[in-house]
């Protein structure tokens, strides 16, 4: 599944963090790590105005990525192959740059947790990679996060579109590789269905509704257990963002492992705020899968 991970690092605490879950799935797939750092020339010229700045100052900036990629090679056991590299640009660029000419297969990131994104995954930063990679995106939070001392129990949301066919398909490879239970859930976000409309669905409506997400995590629930993993359902009502963090916290979640995009075509589990709630707020890392413009194979 993941022959190459690629771990953007600053040095700080967040990209640590991701570091270890890097090393541990690629202890799990037998991946090669690559080790990032940009050297945002452009952000450090802003500071000191048109003059820009001088190559001695860039030199130091480069310096300090070394020295994170180093300490993020401390962080990585799990893994018997590293790369590092240290490039100058502007770090949503640089990363996805990376990641296209090099062969990634998953890039792992760090986040801040509640009270923000880490350096790499802010604003747009973070709208880009998660929206722009061709690659999955894994967030990992700093902040009372889990552990990396293994994926016991895998959270894969479904709606039973072809978009998140794609998300469980990488779920169900890391739940596979761990023996972890597999928990397929549906949300029936009525809110988000009336777009904050004062209106009340039919019950016949409704119930048609939790049918078909019913269905939907029985067929992922019926995949895992052809791969001889243990599988639960549930289908709740509820704002998408708020009830998948609670099943996070009642079930010990340890991976979330999402589609970009639903049935409404407006990436209906990954985009604005249920996305923003989810990398921010989960303890669980999220692994992104975006779908835009593929098909399951």
């Amino acid at each position: 599944m993941y022959d190459s991970i690629l771990v953007p690092t600053d040095g700080s605490e967040h990209a640590g963090r991701a570091a270890e879950h890097a090393g541990y799935l690629a202890g799990l797939f037998d991946a090669t790590v690559h080790l990032l750092s940009v050297a945002d020339v452009q952000a450090a010229a802003g500071a000191f105005g048109a003059g820009g700045v001088d190559e001695t100052y860039i030199s130091r900036l480069e310096a300090e990525g070394e020295r994170a990629v180093e300490a993020a090679a401390d962080a990585v056991e799990g893994a018997d192959a590293v790369q590092t590299a240290v490039v100058r640009g502007r770090p949503d660029e640089a990363i996805l740059d990376y990641a296209g000419e090099n062969g990634i297969d998953l890039v792992v990131m760090g986040t801040h947790g509640r009270t923000g994104l880490t350096r790499y995954v802010a604003g747009s930063v973070s709208e880009r990679v998660l929206r722009l990679s061709d690659v999955p995106v894994l967030t990992v939070r700093a902040v009372d996060g889990r552990g990396t001392d293994g994926y016991e129990e895998v959270l894969v949301p479904t709606d039973g579109s072809e978009y998140a066919e794609l998300a469980v398909g990488h779920g169900l490879a890391v739940a596979e590789a761990t023996g972890a239970r597999v928990h397929a859930v549906n949300v029936v976000d009525l809110g988000s269905m009336t777009m904050g409309a004062p209106y009340t669905f039919p019950d016949d409506v409704i119930a048609r509704i939790e049918a078909d997400g019913e269905t939907a995590t029985e067929e992922v629930a019926s995949r895992a257990r052809e791969r001889g993993l243990e599988a639960v359902t549930d289908v709740r009502r509820g704002s998408a963002a708020r009830t998948l963090l609670d099943y996070v916290d009642r079930e010990d979640i340890d991976l979330v492992a999402m589609g970009t995009a639903g049935r409404t075509g407006l990436d209906r589990y990954l985009l604005g705020s249920t996305t923003e709630e989810l990398v921010r707020r989960s303890d669980a890392p999220v692994l992104a899968v975006n779908a835009r413009g593929r098909t399951s194979e």
